[in-house]
């Protein structure tokens, strides 16, 4: 699948974590710790167009220019639930970062996400929003979050998922053609019952242990 909306991340390190993170033996605490070293990986990849501000930093031998990022300009807002399993690692990386929450359920009749909850820091306009979901799987839920940042004022978005389905980039790059996707591995499909494959079960029970 092709998709200019869509960048694999291709590196060992997150092959080998994600291996880990994929197998059911894994437990929940292992799997939040495998969580969080592939989305700073990831995190990595999401910011590498980011434009810093010159500054003037005095070193021990001279004075300097460098060139920093403004930490609060940049906003992670994590699709509940299971996104909360990525925001400290992306803070570890941007700790002045603003955090945002988006929470949806389905509506068992329509199958549309509903949103039920929602807090993003004011002036979305001005601000890049990394919205993180660990699963892309029909990509109802992510179109959802982008539309209600969008509506809000924002203008610089990234998506970043551990593990995405082809029905669900799809989703999103003909929904939002605008918003880069960063994921760790793009599955097969989703099965029957809306589940990726071969995936990693659900994230949110896996990180919480409510399996």
């Amino acid at each position: 699948m092709s998709t200019s909306t869509l960048h694999v991340v291709h590196h060992p390190l997150i092959e080998h974590k994600l291996s880990y993170l994929r197998d059911k033996r894994t437990g929940s605490r292992q799997f939040r710790t495998l969580l969080e070293e592939i989305t700073l990986l990831l995190t990595f990849q999401a910011t590498r167009d980011l434009r810093g501000e010159e500054v003037r930093v005095e070193t021990p031998l001279e004075v300097t220019r460098c060139h920093r990022i403004r930490e609060d300009r940049l906003v992670v807002v994590a699709i509940l639930r299971a996104g909360l399993g990525m925001v400290d690692a992306v803070l570890k990386l941007i700790p002045g970062a603003r955090v945002g929450h988006l929470g949806f359920y389905r509506n068992e009749e329509t199958l549309q996400p509903v949103r039920y909850y929602g807090k993003l820091p004011p002036d979305p306009e001005h601000r890049t929003f990394l919205l993180v979901d660990p699963m892309l799987g029909t990509g109802g839920t992510s179109v959802a979050a982008t539309s209600e940042l969008k509506e809000r004022g924002a203008r610089d978005l990234r998506l970043i998922s551990l593990v995405a389905a082809p029905e669900g980039v799809a989703h999103m790059a003909k929904a939002h053609p605008d918003v880069p996707i960063y994921t760790a591995a793009l599955d097969r499909k989703l099965n029957e019952i809306g589940y990726i494959v071969p995936g990693l079960g659900d994230a949110g029970d896996r990180i919480f242990g409510t399996v």
